[in-house]
């Protein structure tokens, strides 16, 4: 009887395939468009130094803006206790570095601020952020509002995985008012996956009266629904800024 005969595929064909079969790949979804970045800094105070911290940085923080660009700096009212957030903004790393070189041979900023300022904490933490690519940093409407910085760590994938429904989420509490989105950033040295929302208000009643509206909405209740799927954990804090932010 004819039997059928199989001829064992030679390396060489091993190896095409390789080359030609179709490969998985991990997309990190919208590239960054330029080098602009955002560094978040947080300093948790000792309790019984509150006070005194503040009204160092208050008189002080001259000596330190001189070297670069102060976007806001917030006292955390809830989410938190005794701590401040602040957020400085780099043209490019390398910028970064001149400056932190600077601040170290600055006599009057070692002297008078941060020589007095260390003692005075119990930690320091910061995360280097990019806007996302749909996003672009505003303005509050007017002086004298509350800053809610919400913060959410998705699960691992990158935007190319979670990167819409994040944004659906974002724009449909930000197009009808249940919040004045500040700026939209995504962490680059730091947590991965995690984005964060910068949101304004009048104050911490309407942010409470604005929220309740949001969850009858059921454009955001729906986006909310779709971007929840890609989401580890989520926490917010609500700050005040100080009276030397540039951001109030």
């Amino acid at each position: 009887r004819r039997r059928d005969v199989h001829h064992r595929a030679s390396p060489a064909h091993h190896l095409y395939g390789c080359l030609t079969r179709p490969r998985a790949r991990l997309s990190t979804g919208p590239q960054q468009e330029h080098s602009t970045f955002y560094e978040f800094r947080t300093y948790c105070i000792r309790p019984d130094q509150n006070a005194a911290f503040l009204k160092l940085t208050n008189e002080k923080i001259h000596l330190r803006t001189a070297h670069s660009e102060l976007i806001g700096y917030w006292s955390v009212e809830y989410g938190g206790l005794n701590k401040v957030f602040h957020i400085w903004k780099y043209d490019s790393f390398s910028q970064r570095a001149g400056v932190r070189a600077a601040l170290a041979q600055d006599p009057s900023w070692i002297s008078e601020y941060i020589s007095k300022a260390i003692p005075m904490l119990t930690s320091q933490d910061n995360e280097v952020t990019y806007l996302v690519p749909w996003s672009r940093l505003q303005k509050p409407p007017r002086d004298g509002g509350v800053y809610e910085l919400a913060s959410f760590q998705m699960r691992p994938g990158g935007p190319a995985v979670w990167g819409n429904a994040f944004q659906a989420a974002i724009t449909a509490h930000d197009a009808p008012g249940y919040g004045k989105l500040m700026g939209a950033f995504h962490s680059e040295f730091g947590p991965l996956n995690r984005v964060h929302a910068l949101w304004w208000f009048e104050s911490a009643d309407q942010r409470a009266e604005v929220r309740h509206k949001a969850h009858t909405d059921a454009r955001v209740v729906a986006a909310v629904r779709n971007s929840v799927v890609h989401l580890d954990s989520q926490r917010n804090q609500l700050m005040f800024p100080c009276p030397f932010s540039p951001m109030k």
